[in-house]
């Protein structure tokens, strides 16, 4: 299995910032450095699931939130973010990147 680190801390860093919380308080919520938090939303540190569990109660949200997709090998990779950042588009841009898609998959080696 391969955890897709990186995105697991995007979405931590966005629960952390809808709670309005910085990441000084939430280091010290969590007993851990700032760097260690800065690493973990950038996806260089490896996060257990014990820290994991920790984490997604302090953000009041639930692990399947912050967990869904983040496994690359899985069919449904990106997948709910695919759908966010799509659904933030107008008609037209969804129609431009539909396009662009098609062109994609049509020509890629």
């Amino acid at each position: 299995m391969s955890i897709d680190y990186k995105l697991l801390g995007e979405r931590i860093k966005i629960q952390r910032l809808s709670k309005g919380t910085t990441q000084e308080h939430f280091a010290e919520h969590m007993n851990v450095s700032v760097g260690y938090i800065s690493q973990m939303e950038r996806g260089i540190t490896k996060i257990s699931l014990e820290r994991l569990a920790a984490i997604s109660e302090y953000l009041d949200c639930d692990m399947a939130l912050l967990l869904e997709g983040v496994n690359s090998n899985n069919d449904s990779y990106l997948a709910k973010d695919f759908d966010l950042l799509y659904n933030q588009l107008s008609a037209y841009e969804k129609k431009i990147l539909t396009l662009l898609l098609k062109e994609y998959i049509e020509n890629r080696k």
